[in-house]
């Protein structure tokens, strides 16, 4: 076999295309008409089988498990719910625990305050008491001392003209008549 480059091959004898058959080609088989019919009774059947199928053995499955996720989400759901409506229930329990806790503050508070204030109003009085007790007691004691003072007064008083009479003079002044002189000057 002799290769020509450049000009025109001849089919060898005895060789065919793989596409050709004997007598002409042929066209696809699901367009050729005399087997149309066989190809549509397949094509039905195929669906029907294919309908029965997923009808009677998928669509249920997965319709199952559609359904038992559904029930899972709605069981979740009412959980939540659930423990939504548990806390809101022990949230209000909480704050009213802590309101009474407060108010029995409060009232413990006061009535601490109370007694604090009744107990230092009491000692307040008592010293008052201990105090007024104490001044009047000093004051019998300052009068007492005054009184002793002014006597010890008088004679120093009486002492001390009779020696400044004496000095000036010379002669020592008689002691009745210094002690009158003394009264009336202490008394105005």
């Amino acid at each position: 076999m002799a290769e020509s480059h450049g000009g025109a091959k001849e089919p060898a004898k005895g060789t065919t295309a793989h596409t050709e058959a004997e007598g002409g080609p042929r066209p696809f088989p699901p367009f050729q008409k005399d087997t149309f019919a066989s190809q549509l009774v397949s094509l039905v059947v195929a669906f029907v089988a294919l309908y029965l199928i997923v009808s009677r053995i998928a669509l249920p499955k997965v319709g199952g498990v559609i359904e038992a996720r559904q029930n899972a989400i709605d069981g979740d759901l009412s959980a939540a719910q659930k423990f939504k409506d548990d806390s809101d229930a022990a949230l209000k329990a909480y704050e009213a625990e802590l309101a009474s806790a407060r108010s029995r503050a409060q009232a413990i508070s006061n009535e601490t305050r109370e007694k604090l204030n009744a107990q230092s109003e009491a000692e307040r009085k008592t010293l008052e008491g201990q105090l007024a007790h104490k001044l009047a007691d000093a004051e019998k004691t300052i009068a007492a001392t005054r009184t002793s003072a002014m006597g010890n007064v008088r004679g120093i008083a009486a002492d001390a003209a009779a020696a400044i009479v004496q000095r000036l003079t010379g002669i020592a002044p008689d002691g009745k008549s210094v002690e009158t002189a003394v009264d009336a000057s202490l008394k105005g």
